[in-house]
């Protein structure tokens, strides 16, 4: 099972001292618009997301068929097969992917801690 490019995305108070904040830890803005609330930075390899407003918890994120450059790659496993696979390794999933569909779609799960884990699909 292929999850693909991974991320944290983390749920801030305040986008603009976030930003500045992760920009001291060496982090450059890679994607979004903070006056829309969101960015995603990068530092080599590590990729975050700050999220003002959007959502309770940080979230672990997948992205199936993206690199850590959120390039398309050619061999991924798509969101439905991580589904089923999932499903027949008895995860609850929190919600779930339209199977009769193609393209971009995603799943969520919860760990035994409680951390929320979206699959993201894109493509």
């Amino acid at each position: 099972m292929k999850l693909g490019a991974f991320s944290i995305s983390l749920s801030v108070k305040d986008i603009n001292k976030s930003k500045d904040f992760y920009e001291k830890l060496g982090f450059q803005s890679f994607g979004g618009d903070p006056s829309q609330k969101w960015l995603i930075m990068k530092n080599e390899d590590c990729v975050i997301g700050l999220f003002q407003g959007m959502f309770e918890k940080n979230i672990l994120t997948f992205n199936p068929g993206w690199n850590q450059n959120a390039e398309n790659i050619d061999s991924f496993t798509d969101v439905r097969e991580i589904q089923k696979q999932l499903k027949e390794n008895g995860v609850n999933l929190d919600s779930e992917a339209d199977e009769t569909t193609e393209g971009p779609e995603h799943i969520t799960i919860t760990d035994p801690d409680g951390n929320p884990i979206l699959i993201d699909q894109h493509r």
